[in-house]
């Protein structure tokens, strides 16, 4: 059943945590404001393809062809034009994307469309919005984008699946898309040239999977700097390393922010005057590593608001006249509107349309290689701190393998060498994809980002990560089974006790591959320090 929290509106801001809402049905609300920017944008698009008021201007997609082919006219009929639109981009391949990030981008899509620059019809996002009220996703397979042109192959799909063309998910069952939006109660979608274009033209596939690729690296850092403060805590390490005034010398914000963190999940802590005067660099220099990744997180937090917030479609319609909020951004700002321009007689000319490449994805790409670095380091030391919690001649005198009879029982040799697999495979993953530029589309789009891979990598990445520090999850709260004190810190006794309600001991030995996704489950919606 719906609730008031389960409603995004297409007026105010986007956030992260709406698009990983629209995974399950929600309510999007198409207010008088949107409504008033769809239908002004509207009409400016189809005064200027009429050349009401003068010359009609050329318009991209509406009366030419496409790409590499727009100095060719177009078709002339507007429905004859969206199937020429749609199915020449008919050439994905692979594996479909997960439900939840087809159906975060077509939020994000409806949103950019409702912002009134486009030149859309109402309808096109009401359909859209009443979509999200149901389990409806489209099935897109995940290779075919350069993240140039905006996603232009994953958006198609999207699009033919809502005019019931292609394959679609209904309650996580793949159908013929005709069947699933029968199975949903929904329309198939009726669109024109202009209509399929703007679907089709934004880098949404690629924002929705940062974000949730971001939302993702960012818990399990929350979750990495947790369980940081328990293995000190476990054996007995002393706190200096987080000493106020050593962080602040090193003069780095996210060092000092993290350090902070640490410190009050440590609070309380007793040192056992047993461990060596310098720790491992895994724990007495995870403050400069956790705080560096902070910092980097940062930028990526910037690159995503301003994604979320913004319009990537070609071309745009900017109003004449005063504006008001008929062709600003949701926040009603206005943002890109261009000065009124007169006719000969005085009367202010309809508006404009405007060529550019605000679909060109190198923004996100930079910061999904930017995560893709945070999240292969922030691997490495998970990886590291549970080789170290494994190994008896670095983990105070536990048994090897955290086992409760060495050799009789194997403990956790099995997931320490499936961590090994994990960091490996996100070292493979974890080269930048957004400077691999590869000229196509008979060299119109002579270069371009790789944002779409970028981010689809980064999101399969932080799935990992997760998996990652749930294996360290699931060490820690073995060694207190097999010998190592009780935590003496309150906030670090806190996660163990969660870890202990949540996973029995290792005792004897059994598979644990579901064990670490349920310690990765628990740290995700925990939170942190």
């Amino acid at each position: 059943m719906l609730t008031t929290t389960d409603t995004v509106s297409l007026t105010g801001p986007l956030d992260s945590a709406a698009l990983r809402r629209a995974a399950a049905p929600l309510t999007v609300t198409v207010d008088h404001r949107a409504r008033a920017r769809l239908d002004r944008g509207r009409r400016l698009f189809r005064d200027l393809r009429q050349g009401t008021g003068g010359e009609a201007p050329r318009i991209y997609g509406a009366t030419t062809g496409f790409g590499a082919l727009a100095g060719y006219a177009g078709r002339p009929d507007p429905a004859d034009q969206c199937d020429n639109t749609l199915a020449h981009l008919g050439a994905g391949q692979g594996p479909d994307l997960p439900p939840e990030i087809s159906r975060a981008a077509l939020l994000l899509r409806t949103w950019s469309l409702a912002q009134g620059l486009s030149g859309v019809s109402a309808e096109v996002v009401d359909r859209l919005a009443a979509m999200f009220a149901t389990t409806f996703s489209p099935a897109v397979p995940r290779y075919g984008s350069v993240g140039a042109s905006g996603d232009l192959i994953p958006l198609a799909y999207a699009t033919q699946a809502l005019r019931g063309r292609g394959h679609a998910y209904v309650a996580g069952r793949r159908m013929p898309a005709a069947e699933a939006l029968t199975a949903a109660g929904l329309r198939p979608l009726a669109l024109d040239g202009r209509d399929a274009l703007a679907l089709v033209n934004g880098t949404s596939v690629t924002t929705a999977a940062t974000a949730l690729a971001r939302d993702s690296v960012r818990a399990s850092h929350r979750a990495l700097t947790e369980l940081t403060c328990l293995l000190a805590d476990l054996l007995g390490c002393d706190p200096g390393f987080l000493d106020e005034d050593l962080l602040r010398a090193h003069n780095h914000p996210g060092a000092i922010e993290v350090g902070a963190r640490m410190r009050r999940t440590l609070t309380g802590t007793a040192p056992s005057g047993t461990r060596p005067l310098q720790e491992p660099y895994s724990i007495r220099c995870a403050p400069q590593l956790l705080g560096a990744a902070e910092d980097a997180l940062r930028y990526v937090d910037g690159v995503v608001a301003a994604d979320l917030g913004g319009v990537s479609d070609n071309p745009l319609f900017f109003p004449g006249g005063d504006g008001g909020d008929g062709g600003g951004r949701g926040d009603g700002g206005g943002a890109g509107e261009g000065p009124a321009k007169d006719t000969a007689d005085g009367a202010a000319a309809p508006g404009r349309v405007v060529h550019g490449g605000n679909f060109f994805g190198q923004p996100a790409a930079f910061a999904a290689d930017l995560l893709a670095s945070v999240t292969a380091q922030l691997g490495n030391l998970a990886e590291r701190q549970l080789d170290l919690l494994t190994d008896p001649a670095r983990n105070g005198g536990l048994p090897p393998m955290l086992a409760t009879t060495p050799g009789i029982q194997h403990g956790l040799q099995g997931v320490q060498l499936a961590t090994t697999a994990f960091v490996a495979e996100i070292r493979r993953a974890a080269a930048p994809a957004g400077m691999q530029s590869l000229p196509t589309n008979l060299h119109n789009q002579d270069v371009v980002p790789f944002g779409t891979q970028a981010a689809l990598r980064s999101y399969d990445m932080a799935e990992l990560l997760g998996l990652l520090c749930g294996s360290l999850a699931l060490g820690l709260r073995q060694a207190v089974h097999v010998g190592a004190r009780r935590p003496t810190a309150p906030g670090c006794a806190g996660l163990l006790d969660a870890l202990s309600h949540a996973i029995p001991p290792v005792d004897p030995d059994r598979p644990l591959d579901a064990d670490v996704r349920a310690a990765a489950r628990l740290l995700a919606t925990r939170g942190g320090p």
